[in-house]
């Protein structure tokens, strides 16, 4: 295997646990054993929201909804910590903080809309020269493609009478093209957790998580690419114009979420993880909390597993990507048109957690760019997440439950596939109908 997945990178501020449902406690004593005064909370602001200026020049960032602070520790503070958590039940973990990215594939296709056009008109050429049988089948698929991507019809949205409508859906990226003519008209919050950057999205990819979670069902150029294009959108720039951020961020833009009552909350981003490595207790606890207040977390499982010679997926796969691999998040997996797993998706082979939950279409990925190129089409575990995300959006209209038991009507209707569940999970995501 040629693929090394380097050491993961942190910020030298770390992670605090505190009791659910008592946080005040774990405030005391995280000042008893720090010493630390000058601690900012959620709470205390509008809606539960941080800034982004707010989060940078604090010492000590409480998320009273999560039960979790990010805090600025000298190394005697952090021995004190970490003696803490084995003898006083208000400090329940402490973890480094880690840098997280956009999970994309390091392989993506690039396809502009007259790069797609140009391609229409090739294989309308050689319909005309195919036998009636293969013309039969070619028209079938380029008008299917002409009218919605694939990713759409093989999770059966297209014959769903459910839209999103009353849902709302945060999609935690690199923000969103504010100005894209196919978002025109609709209910967008947005709030940046990034210093120094607005929501508006100069990197692309949460523009394009977005459109797939909740693009318009007639976009201004076909096909339809968007699931739940009735939902309230909730755009969270957790991720730089780079395309990098770090876990107070996400667990900041996380807080804002639930407080805001979102049922959906996707995040097509992640660190890689090693053979043998668990999962964030802190996260999973996260999971924990958020699906107790109605959220659920849908995140990618990560695009580590293509063979940087060949190009073929390696045996086994690279583990679940972190977040993803806290198993209270729903890690998505990504599988090509043919229902195969993609080269670049991770696996489960961490026993200690990290296991894929469920799959969606990853490959080829047609959705929003931000403008003036429009549209793009792109790769990764990434895109899989937001065709789970708006789907889960449908099944809550469909049927009003939230949390554990969305979760679980998202893995009883999957399109079971003839593939390893360590691959898969449940299999591909499918819409009620």
């Amino acid at each position: 295997m040629n693929n090394s997945i380097t050491p993961m990178e942190t910020t030298g501020r770390y992670l605090v646990l505190l009791p659910e449902n008592s946080v005040d406690s774990g405030i005391r004593a995280l000042t008893n054993n720090t010493g630390i005064q000058n601690i900012a909370r959620a709470v205390d602001f509008e809606g539960h929201t941080f800034t982004a200026e707010q989060l940078e020049s604090a010492d000590t960032a409480v998320f009273d909804n999560l039960g979790v602070a990010v805090v600025s520790l000298d190394p005697d503070q952090v021995q004190s910590m970490s003696a803490a958590t084995a003898t006083d039940g208000a400090i329940l973990a402490v973890e480094p903080e880690r840098v997280v990215y956009a999970i994309a594939d390091s392989q993506n296709t690039t396809l502009t809309t007259d790069y797609l056009k140009g391609f229409r008109d090739a294989v309308n050429h050689l319909i005309n020269q195919a036998t009636p049988s293969e013309t039969e089948l070619a028209t079938t698929l380029l008008a299917d493609d002409s009218a919605a991507t694939w990713g759409l019809q093989a999770t059966k949205v297209l014959e769903s009478s459910y839209s999103g409508f009353g849902i709302k859906v945060a999609v935690l990226d690199t923000g969103l093209d504010l100005t894209h003519p196919d978002f025109a008209g609709r209910k967008i919050t947005s709030q940046s957790f990034i210093s120094g950057e607005a929501v508006q999205d100069l990197n692309g990819h949460g523009t394009h998580c977005i459109g797939t979670a909740c693009g318009s069902k007639t976009p201004s150029i076909v096909p339809r690419y968007g699931v739940a294009y009735n939902a309230e959108i909730f755009a969270g720039k957790v991720l730089s114009n780079r395309g990098s951020g770090a876990d107070g961020g996400i667990l900041a833009g996380i807080e804002w979420a639930i407080t805001n009552g979102c049922q959906i909350i996707s995040m097509s981003l992640g660190a890689p993880t090693r053979p043998g490595d668990t999962y964030s207790r802190i996260y999973e606890q996260v999971g924990l909390r958020a699906l107790r207040q109605g959220s659920l977390i849908i995140a990618a499982a990560g695009n580590d597993s293509r063979d940087l010679r060949t190009g073929k997926r390696l045996s086994p796969p690279m583990p679940v990507s972190h977040p993803a691999n806290a198993p209270s998040i729903m890690a998505v997996a990504a599988l090509d048109s043919q229902l195969q797993i993609a080269a670049f998706s991770n696996g489960s082979i961490n026993h200690n957690g990290g296991q894929v939950d469920i799959a969606g279409p990853g490959v080829d990925v047609y959705s929003t760019w931000p403008m003036p190129t429009r549209y793009r089409t792109i790769s990764g575990t990434s895109m899989a997440t937001p065709h789970v995300a708006g789907i889960a959006a449908l099944y809550a209209q469909a049927t009003g439950l939230t949390g554990h038991a969305l979760w679980a009507l998202l893995m009883r209707d999957a399109q079971r596939l003839l593939l390893p569940s360590t691959d898969v999970g449940a299999g591909l995501v499918q819409a009620p109908l």
